[in-house]
């Protein structure tokens, strides 16, 4: 018994090992860190109870990163931990249903050759919520399967982490408490340790819901504005088709783990898991949410497909298919590992774009199709930017005097992460808006401005000062931020920090 479980163990520390290796080569060394990522790495210099953007728990996670060198390495290294730590919860929770040696490969290597990796390339709170989201899949089988108070009190703690890191994983709980009433697990509802838990998720939720109410609740601006600027361009179908291709080959094993949950007798105390997936993806449909957002339901959803199926195969024929199932896990994968992850040249993808148009990636959040996908365009110009940036800023005459004021958080954190000058650029855009520095008494503004927008810029702001000049712009021309311009204005006519006091003044309200 002991061999077997020491085999077991060998088995999955293989999979977490493939899991970082195949991670940190999934990027080509043309591309920098995304736009996100520097928005999120900005917030450990501005740790707080909440953001305009997210939740507090990626300031924390950024906090920790600061503390070990700021690199590259543990800004990658973290998702790629969440998406580990996700691969030992579908093992955990195949051994918890009793799976046996196949169930438990087959579950990981679903989890494994899926959208994880791309999901998990990026530093933002989706890798966490994908975690969040299986620990307390698990934690509900565990209680189901023990009847303890313990797993009652981790799934409200799970919660409320996952609460502090998205707040996408509220849909879970509205998938989860139909579920419970249209089942016998219903009486969890008498159990007054349930109402303990949610007290106790409430206690550790209630300092970012204090900062919404004293922000005036940003959420709710932030999920207007995402609805009309993004969701607008979102199709249903898109999000169907997108289910697919997030998991090539495997979204069968998911079929197979709906239909035990529904007819099969050893999985019936289970039954509120097959009324929990399709009220979520339901509920993902009519708001018409980004296809992303449900990635969090499919794990646990492996694990019990992996289970049935392998109490399917055990005959002589399973002997032949469960290797062929294995592999055509790994398989399915290589076409959307050539097109999914930026690890070929921009220019290999302008030349070829037949294969990104095909899976729909050259359409962006605006709905119009462009050269790159959007991801890759955002992790494009953002060295050039902030080098060129350095440069301006050291021909200005005491240049310690000098705002520098960015239309994006993007272009802003970008500046803040590559700058050698040790600069710290603001915008009115997202979380920067709390973080400008008034202290400083401001003689002269570097404006880094979009392209579409640079004549406005000269005409309006060149005559509030006795020098101006356009100083530089992105030429990486498959960059989103392709034409930005970088403008030198020196020695201000007006009050700076007062305008710029003003400005903050009028966006917070808008807020």
């Amino acid at each position: 018994m002991e061999k077997k479980q020491y085999e077991k163990n060998i088995i999955l520390i293989c999979f977490i090992l493939v899991k970082f290796l195949i991670q940190y080569s999934l990027i080509s060394p043309e591309y920098e860190l995304q736009r996100d990522e520097f928005l999120h790495i900005d917030q450990a210099n501005h740790l707080a109870l909440g953001y305009f953007s997210v939740p507090p728990v990626t300031s924390w996670i950024s906090y920790i990163i600061k503390l070990l060198g700021n690199t590259v390495f543990w800004i990658k290294f973290f998702p790629t931990l969440f998406g580990a730590l996700t691969i030992l919860l579908v093992w955990k929770t195949i051994e918890e249903l009793k799976g046996n040696l196949f169930a438990l490969i087959l579950g990981a290597s679903c989890v494994t050759f899926s959208v994880l990796f791309r999901l998990n390339t990026l530093f933002q709170p989706n890798s966490l919520d994908v975690l969040c989201w299986t620990s307390l899949f698990y934690f509900i089988i565990k209680y189901l399967n023990s009847n303890q108070t313990k797993w009652i009190y981790l799934i409200a703690f799970t919660f409320a982490i996952g609460f502090l890191n998205k707040y996408n994983i509220i849909f879970l709980v509205l998938g989860i408490i139909p579920s419970l009433l249209l089942t016998a697990e219903r009486k969890i509802f008498r159990n007054k340790n349930l109402y303990f838990g949610i007290g106790l998720a409430f206690i550790i939720i209630s300092p970012n819901i204090i900062w919404q109410f004293n922000n005036h609740f940003p959420v709710v601006h932030h999920l207007h504005e995402l609805s009309e600027t993004q969701l607008v361009n979102v199709d249903r179908w898109s999000f169907i088709r997108s289910q697919f291709l997030f998991f090539p080959g495997t979204l069968i094993v998911v079929f197979f783990g709906l239909f035990a949950l529904l007819k099969q007798q050893k999985f019936k105390k289970y039954r509120l898991f097959f009324w929990t997936f399709f009220i979520i993806i339901s509920i993902f449909l009519f708001l018409k949410a980004k296809d992303y957002y449900a990635i969090g339901v499919y794990p646990i959803y492996f694990a019990f497909g992996s289970v049935y199926i392998s109490t399917l195969l055990e005959n002589e024929i399973g002997k032949i298919l469960k290797p062929i199932f294995i592999l055509l896990v790994a398989v399915c994968f290589i076409p959307i590992y050539r097109v999914a992850f930026p690890n070929k040249s921009p220019e290999y993808i302008v030349n070829h774009p037949d294969k990104y148009r095909k899976f729909g990636m050259l359409t962006w959040e605006d709905g119009k199709e462009h050269q790159l996908p959007q991801d890759f365009a955002d992790m494009l110009g953002w060295k050039e930017l902030a080098k060129k940036v350095d440069s301006v800023y050291m021909t200005i005459p005491n240049p310690k005097n000098t705002l520098i004021l960015c239309d994006n958080y993007g272009q802003a954190g970008a500046i803040n992460y590559y700058s050698k000058k040790g600069i710290r650029a603001v915008t009115f855009n997202a979380d920067y808006i709390n973080w400008f520095d008034f202290e400083t008494k401001y003689y002269h503004l570097i404006r880094i401005k979009n392209a579409w927008e640079k004549e406005n810029e000269w005409t309006e702001t060149s005559p509030y000062f006795e020098n101006a000049c356009i100083a530089d712009s992105i030429t990486n021309k498959y960059a989103r931020e392709y034409g930005t311009t970088i403008f030198s204005f020196m020695n201000a006519k007006i009050d700076i920090n007062e305008r710029i006091k003003k400005e903050v003044e009028e966006v917070k309200n808008f807020h």
